[in-house]
This record gives structure tokens, C-alpha cells and sequence, in this order.
């Protein structure tokens, strides 16, 4: 396994919607467990394929020091909410290092799809795993939190976002 590279911020990768993964092989295989590393060596909890730049429609996770203890990737994830209720708090992305903002998802989420071998895979999340999910498949949709976020949050977002090292170094 080898860390990737991680697209960041105005990358057009990340405005990119993946495509479905129909070949489940050595390379997707390889594809998770690098991406597992780099989410790792970058201090994630999650990172969808377009993040490495590859259009694929997977995305890793890493929940394991959390009640659910859950790690792993799903391919192709499709999820519908769990009821109407909300959580709201700190939301970040490894694309779009040291912005963070209070962002509104649901609560509790029913995800399916398929895990790395092609098997057909399902769960209920909540709390983080059910904001992960819904974070990463964004990422997926070429969807970045920033456009989640209500207006007056999003342009101080931007505004740090504008005014960071990193952003002004590229």
C-alpha cells in the first residue's frame, strides 16, 4: 500500500461526479488500502476516491475510535435518511485543510452498496458514521460541504479559505 496524494480545494476532481465501480479486482482493492493509508497518515475519518483524484465511486472510513467501531470502504453507496431528525456540528474536509464550520446533516442513515469484493453490503449509521457517509458521498456527487453550509458561513469559509497558506501558495 502506498498513501496518495490528496486533491485539495479548487482541484476540479473534487466538482467531478464518479462513476460506478463495475469492476471489483486487485485495483480496487489496492485503491482502498491506499486510500485507508492516507486517510490515516492525514488524520481522517473518511475519504471518497476523488479526493486522490480517481473518479471511482468508492470511499473509505474510519470510525474505529467511536461507539460503532467501524472501518472499512463501500463501493457504490446509495443513502436515504432514517427518519427527520438533525445533527449539527463541526464539519471538515481533508481537501480543504483547517476550515471547518457547523454543518446540519442527518442524524441517522440507511447506506447500501457493495463492499470491495462486490458483495452486496447495508447498515444504519448515526452520529459520525451517519455524517461520514453522508460527506463522503457528496465527495462522490462532486459535492463539497462548503455548498451545505447557510450562507453567512459559507462566505467566512471562503474568506478563510482565501486567505490560508495553503490556498495562496498554489
Amino acid at each position: 500500500m502506498s498513501p496518495r496524494e490528496i486533491r485539495i480545494y479548487g482541484d476540479p476532481v473534487l466538482g467531478t461526479r464518479a462513476e460506478e465501480v463495475t469492476t471489483f479486482d486487485a485495483s480496487l482493492r489496492t485503491l482502498a488500502g491506499d486510500m485507508l493509508e492516507t486517510m490515516d497518515n492525514a488524520g481522517g475519518v473518511g475519504l471518497a476516491a476523488n479526493q486522490v483524484g480517481i473518479v471511482k465511486r468508492i470511499f473509505v472510513y474510519d470510525c474505529s475510535h467511536t461507539q460503532s467501531g467501524l472501518r472499512g470502504a463501500i463501493v457504490n453507496p446509495v443513502w436515504t435518511p432514517v427518519g427527520t431528525q438533525e445533527q449539527t456540528g463541526p464539519e471538515g474536509c481533508l481537501s480543504i485543510p483547517g476550515i471547518s464550520a457547523e454543518t446540519t446533516r442527518y442524524n441517522q442513515v440507511f447506506v447500501s452498496g457493495q463492499d470491495i469484493e462486490g458483495r452486496p453490503m447495508s447498515m444504519v449509521a448515526s452520529g459520525l458514521m451517519a455524517r461520514c457517509i453522508q460527506h463522503e458521498t457528496d465527495h462522490l456527487d462532486g459535492v463539497l460541504f462548503l455548498q451545505r453550509l447557510e450562507a453567512a458561513v459559507r462566505k467566512d469559509a471562503l474568506r478563510a479559505i482565501r486567505e490560508s497558506a495553503w490556498f495562496n501558495a498554489s
